[in-house]
């Protein structure tokens, strides 16, 4: 999946959508107006930006248009994992997945599944910068910025 921008307000549509399937607009505004207070246009100014990033594809159904997803949300969430993480200096990636672990509430299961990853990851001596000189304070780029 090529990298999209998904702003806070059109994750929560489309977690409304992978959660009902295909939908009309009124199911959105039903299903977030609790929560949200967004009013109607809101929701279908957001549908419309989903529809251009091609997240969604409508199709008419009388007056009413069906939202049916385009992509689903292991690989959007994944995108997105791919997209933070890229951000991060490779060497400060074990502490930002620790902070992540830390917080995150886990089923049994989940910690079950992320010891058997941690146990059959071959873990190196020591991993290397990935950062452009300047962005990070790993002590290899200042002494190549003194050079």
């Amino acid at each position: 999946m090529a990298e999209v921008k998904v702003s806070d307000s059109e994750w929560e549509i489309m977690r409304v959508i992978w959660t009902q399937g295909d939908v009309t607009a009124q199911k959105v505004i039903d299903a977030l107006a609790d929560e949200m207070h967004w009013k109607d246009a809101t929701v279908k100014t957001l549908l419309g930006r989903l529809v251009k990033k091609g997240m969604l594809s409508t199709t008419r159904d009388g007056k009413c248009f069906i939202y049916h997803p385009l992509v689903s949300e292991k690989e959007t969430v994944k995108s997105a994992t791919e997209t933070l993480f890229a951000h991060i200096c490779a060497r400060k990636m074990g502490h930002a997945l620790a902070d992540i672990i830390e917080r995150a509430v886990l089923s049994k299961e989940d910690v079950a599944l992320l010891e058997q990853v941690l146990q059959e990851k071959t873990a190196v001596d020591e991993v290397a910068c990935d950062c452009i000189p300047g962005q990070c304070e790993c002590n290899d780029h200042c002494h190549a910025s003194k050079a």
